[in-house]
């Protein structure tokens, strides 16, 4: 089993930074494929980005491209996702993802995840 725990969601204005972290226990996340999910009230929830195991692959949806990244401590057991120039509509709950089957993402970084965490509220005022 694999408990994700994020954090660093709150309420920011629109154009400020923002940096989400997702620790990992229960097993060690070291050799899996990560993603980020975001959910805003009344929508699916959505792709957000992901990351191999060594992060040398990232993946991003193109909302978000060049104003996130995605990153990993594997010492740590914990994921980042570091958001720079938020939007209103960058406001929902965010959520991290372990997926057991995948250290690397060849196809559908979207697709796979097998863990989940609670989620961290992020709000983006105009």
């Amino acid at each position: 089993q694999v408990q994700l725990v994020e954090s660093g969601g709150g309420l920011v204005q629109a154009g400020g930074p923002l940096r989400l972290s997702c620790a990992a226990s229960g097993r060690t996340v070291s050799r899996y494929a990560m993603g980020w999910f975001r959910q805003a009230l009344g929508k699916e929830r959505e792709f957000v980005a992901a990351i191999s195991w060594s992060g040398g692959q990232a993946f991003y949806a193109n909302s978000v491209k060049g104003r996130f990244t995605i990153s990993r401590d594997n010492a740590k057991n914990t994921v980042y996702l570091q958001m720079n120039s938020l939007k209103p509509e960058d406001t929902a709950v965010y959520y991290c993802a372990a997926d057991v089957d995948r250290s690397f993402i060849y196809s559908d970084p979207q697709d796979g995840y097998d863990y989940w965490g609670q989620g961290t509220q992020v709000t983006v005022s105009s």
